[in-house]
């Protein structure tokens, strides 16, 4: 996943080392700690990902958090770690979501 639609406005979405700092600040812990069935951090590292792509790409990106997450779907989750996991080596490849 490259940008995200939200509120039909297209946004860059990627991972990125600024992504996983701001959810570390955000919750408190790594994201190599995420559970699969957590979506409060599968949530907040969605919106940690559109932040630091918009920050390092000069688009402009306000929404808050809560915000963020009374605006978007399951299918949103959902494509999102698809992508990701698409991206990795076939060997690491999981169901799309993070690991327990």
């Amino acid at each position: 996943m490259k940008e995200i639609s939200i509120n039909g406005k297209k946004y860059p979405c990627r991972v990125t080392m600024g992504a996983m700092l701001r959810f570390k600040r955000e919750t408190g812990h790594d994201v190599s700690e995420m559970k699969a069935d957590d979506v409060a951090d599968m949530v907040a590292f969605l919106w940690c990902c559109i932040v630091s792509a918009s920050k390092a790409d000069g688009v402009e990106f306000g929404i808050g958090l809560m915000d963020f997450a009374d605006m978007i779907g399951p299918d949103s989750i959902r494509e999102f770690y698809d992508s990701v996991d698409a991206d990795r080596p076939d060997e690491k490849k999981t169901d799309g979501r993070p690991t327990s």
